[in-house]
């Protein structure tokens, strides 16, 4: 089986498919036309997020078997067109499950105690105790929106600080271990200090962080989005934060990306506002972008490819 490699990946990924059989064709710098002018001649293509692969482009691939993404998220891809042409689609969230998670851990933290903010001003010979008092994520309630393979490992990592940890996954039920209380949404937005987001952006996630959400929640909750930047509505967000019905926020995403998340637009007034608050903690969607996620990405997708296919390059 021939594979198209559209994105760079960890070579391990390549390697062991190589060892298993396939062969391997790498090419990440064609324009998405051109991929479509040659897609008829793969049967599997290795993406991360460069393009949408829509319809059109699944209707051109004709012995496609197979899309793998590097990575948990499939919004990059048209789903129902996949089952329609008989296209298996293959992604990897068990890789970057703990790396997630503790960056959801450390970004709560930094907000918390003022790290960021104490930093800086430290660095300026500024040296301020009383104004960077801090505070303890022991005794908090922290609710979990999504409990898959990313919000099971947030609620992991948290078991440790003494918190009430309260989850809600509109597609489960009975998920939760015993250090986890399934609750509904109302539960979460009315009991809630901290509101950590670990759901994929589809229909009934777009911007489910909006005014009829924050509005239901208790005055001074935390936010942390470390799913995709458009479950949240960015201006309804940033008001809240202004009138202190929001205490603050962690943003590792942020729906000013593009659909490849390499770049993003930050000439938005609400982006600016956001840069400039220090109520509010910003990174370039690295939360799942760790050295050993890296390898984990590419060797679980590898391990799921070979499984499902291996015997057919035989």
């Amino acid at each position: 089986m021939k594979i198209l490699f559209i994105d760079t990946t960890h070579s391990l990924l390549p390697q062991l498919l190589n060892e298993a059989g396939f062969e391997c064709i790498h090419s990440a710098y064609k324009t998405k036309e051109e991929y479509e002018a040659i897609i008829h001649e793969y049967d599997g293509i290795i993406i991360r997020s460069k393009f949408y692969i829509d319809a059109s482009f699944i209707s051109k691939a004709t012995n496609l078997k197979f899309i793998g993404r590097v990575g948990s998220g499939m919004e990059n891809i048209d789903l129902v067109a996949a089952e329609k042409y008989g296209v298996q689609c293959i992604n990897s969230p068990e890789g970057n499950r703990d790396a997630v998670g503790e960056q959801a851990i450390g970004m709560i933290l930094s907000l918390f105690n003022n790290i960021n903010r104490a930093c800086n001003e430290v660095r300026q010979g500024i040296w301020l105790r009383e104004e960077n008092r801090g505070i303890e994520l022991r005794g908090k309630t922290v609710g979990i929106i999504g409990f898959g393979n990313v919000g099971s490992a947030f609620a992991e990592k948290l078991m440790g600080f003494g918190c009430k940890i309260i989850a809600y996954d509109k597609y489960k039920t009975d998920y939760a271990p015993v250090y986890v209380t399934e609750v509904d949404l109302k539960t979460i937005q009315e009991c809630s200090d901290v509101i950590s987001l670990h759901i994929p952006l589809n229909e009934d996630t777009e911007f489910i962080i909006d005014d009829q959400f924050l509005d239901k929640c208790k005055k001074g909750v935390y936010i942390i989005n470390t799913s995709r930047g458009k479950v949240v509505q960015t201006e309804h967000l940033v008001s809240r934060i202004k009138n202190g019905q929001v205490q603050g926020a962690c943003l590792d995403v942020l729906e000013y990306e593009a659909t490849s998340f390499e770049k993003f637009s930050s000439t938005n007034p609400t982006f600016k506002w956001l840069s400039e608050s220090d109520r509010v903690i910003l990174t370039p969607h690295i939360a799942g972008w760790t050295h050993e996620s890296n390898i984990k990405l590419s060797t679980t997708l590898a391990k799921k490819i070979i499984q499902r296919f291996a015997s057919s390059t035989n």
